[in-house]
């Protein structure tokens, strides 16, 4: 109910949606007797439009998440495991054209690869199921262990969690999976932006990990002063970062973060 709940409100939530529903709210007004208001409504979308496609903000919103926890730092000591969430893996389209096929936040399973050969000790743990409402669900995960095998990693080192559908999800049915010991030192590995909302689950579950941000999008806050010369790439920063504040609230309201901005 929850997933289905999220996926929904994240909809409407996401800028480029929303703002869409309200031109074409303008535009159906405008032959009506309400032509003033339906005008008003029109420009304030297009308004929005343009601030959300061209101006900085899609960057200094993604930057108030990104920032939060700083590149990992080996300090000499080789971690337990390492868990990569999902996200990464277009794993419709994978398994129709049989080839693996990644999407924006590829960083991930490029970590994934480099982290497993870095320490050739760790668990790797991968964290994915299908999070896809409208069409037959695929999960991540299988397609993550075959391009771990391909790469040549011990069977017996690999971990896949395979029914994760929210980050939340993730967090859960990963601790369960690997039941970390007292002691352990686990990576995390997801999107800098994803970091927060990620970290906050899994503290929620009492999975003490450590955060390795990847996939960071931007060259720090210089960028917060940059505005977009495409309308469609200011509006998908946009869509991004918004959608993951969304998520961080909805976690805190929802009782599955103890935190809505969580720090290392």
């Amino acid at each position: 109910m929850f997933f289905t709940a999220s996926k929904i409100v994240g909809f409407f939530a996401v800028p480029s949606n929303a703002i869409v529903m309200i031109c074409v709210l303008g535009a159906v007004l405008l032959p009506t007797r309400w032509r003033r208001g339906g005008l008003r409504i029109l420009t304030l979308g297009l308004a929005l439009l343009l601030i959300a496609g061209f101006s900085p903000l899609g960057n200094v919103l993604l930057l108030s998440l990104t920032e939060r926890f700083p590149a990992w730092q080996a300090d000499g000591r080789a971690p337990d495991g390492v868990i990569v969430l999902g996200g990464s893996i277009d794993a419709e389209v994978s398994t129709a054209r049989n080839a693996l096929e990644l999407d924006a936040s590829a960083e991930r399973i490029v970590v994934m690869l480099q982290l497993a050969r870095r320490f050739p000790d760790a668990r790797i743990v991968f964290s994915g199921g299908s999070a896809n409402l409208l069409q037959a669900p695929v999960a991540e995960a299988p397609i993550a262990g075959r391009l771990l095998h391909s790469f040549g990693i011990a069977p017996e080192r690999i971990v896949l969690e395979d029914r994760s559908r929210t980050t939340a999800e993730n967090a859960a049915f990963t601790r369960a999976l690997v039941t970390p010991a007292a002691g352990e030192r686990w990576l995390l590995v997801t999107s800098a932006f994803h970091m927060p909302r990620s970290i906050a689950a899994f503290r929620a579950v009492g999975f003490d990990v450590e955060a390795y941000p990847v996939d960071w999008r931007t060259r720090g806050w210089i960028d917060a002063a940059m505005p977009f010369d495409r309308l469609s790439a200011g509006l998908a920063r946009t869509d991004v970062a918004v959608h993951e504040w969304v998520g961080l609230i909805a976690y805190r309201l929802a009782g599955r973060s103890s935190q809505l901005m969580p720090g290392p």
